[in-house]
């Protein structure tokens, strides 16, 4: 649903899959649509997003519109009887997640929020070396995840009305990260440098998880490209140098003074995560990640954005309500 640049990322790192088949695209313009899918070999082309709820040969719609648009159209797929695959994040507001997914169950279809990088193999190795204690108990996660953008007058991602700006964009990736490793944060501090057209051009935040882990990141659309990851233990070092896209790089563990590499897959992440949804949908197997994971990851965004707006830490323990 659109024709949105990541689109393209999904279409070629499933190039070589058994398993996902894309059969159509939607564009609010139909000769657009129809231009997009030529080029790229889609068969079918609509010019609405109404008009792709309606083809009968689509099971499952991957909305990867602007994030204003994710909760209503995800909302509206899965009442026209179609799986959902939405581009995170899903919403910043913790009301629309517990709607959208009320929905779900409600319509028995799918429901699920893509951060790719949960689904490769890389980040099972990253968590079962956490959960085995081969640095000791974590104390700290420092995480980064910047761009530039080439053009920031038309980018999307700086128009408060889509909702964009950095954290949204690439900071949900850091807050994610934490959470799928150490657990949920209890207290929160923000920073956003803001951009004149209303929304943050960067992001810096401090996460406060349980027994005192403490999380630092930064996620920036003005700044040089950054992918990494280190996790402190009190015993030693995890060092990812590409959490996010996984594409291949061995991680670095260090512990008593010696460094060794762990080789990981080059296995594509949008592959890894649209084969692992297919196969949810088509053979009931469970997926780990759900309505509980996509509520917290809200509510720890939209305390950051609280932060950010207050200048002050943001207590989130007593918020776990929906």
């Amino acid at each position: 649903m659109s024709t949105a640049a990541i689109n393209d990322q999904v279409l070629q790192g499933c190039a070589d899959s058994q398993i996902v088949e894309f059969h159509a695209v939607a564009s609010r313009n139909y000769d657009k649509a129809k231009d997009w899918a030529d080029a790229r070999g889609i068969p079918t082309a609509h010019g609405s997003y109404e008009s792709l709820l309606r083809d009968d040969a689509v099971e499952a719609i991957y909305v990867s519109l602007p994030n204003s648009m994710h909760v209503g159209w995800a909302i509206e797929t899965l009442e026209a009887g179609k799986h959902v695959l939405c581009e995170k994040p899903l919403s910043r507001r913790a009301d629309d997640v517990a709607v959208a997914f009320d929905t779900s169950e409600r319509t028995g279809k799918l429901l699920v929020e893509a951060f790719m990088y949960r689904f490769h193999s890389q980040t099972n190795q990253i968590r079962t070396l956490v959960a085995d204690g081969a640095v000791g108990p974590v104390r700290l996660i420092r995480a980064s995840h910047s761009f530039t953008m080439t053009d920031p007058a038309t980018d999307v991602r700086t128009s408060a009305e889509l909702e964009g700006g950095a954290l949204l964009d690439v900071g949900c990736y850091c807050v994610s990260a934490f959470r799928l490793l150490v657990g949920e944060p209890e207290r929160v501090l923000g920073y956003a440098e803001m951009a004149p057209s209303g929304v943050d051009l960067a992001f810096y935040g401090l996460l406060i998880g349980p027994n005192g882990v403490v999380g630092q990141f930064d996620a920036a659309m003005n700044l040089p490209r950054r992918d990494e990851l280190e996790i402190v233990g009190v015993d030693g070092v995890i060092l990812v140098p590409d959490p996010w896209l996984c594409r291949g790089a061995p991680l670095e563990l260090r512990v008593c003074g010696e460094r060794n590499q762990i080789a990981t897959s080059t296995t594509d992440p949008y592959r890894a995560e649209f084969e692992a949804v297919s196969c949810a949908i088509r053979d009931g197997r469970p997926l780990e990640f759900g309505r509980d994971d996509a509520l917290a990851q809200a509510f720890a965004i939209d305390a950051l954005r609280e932060s950010a707006e207050t200048k002050a830490v943001v207590d989130i323990r007593n918020r776990w309500e929906l």
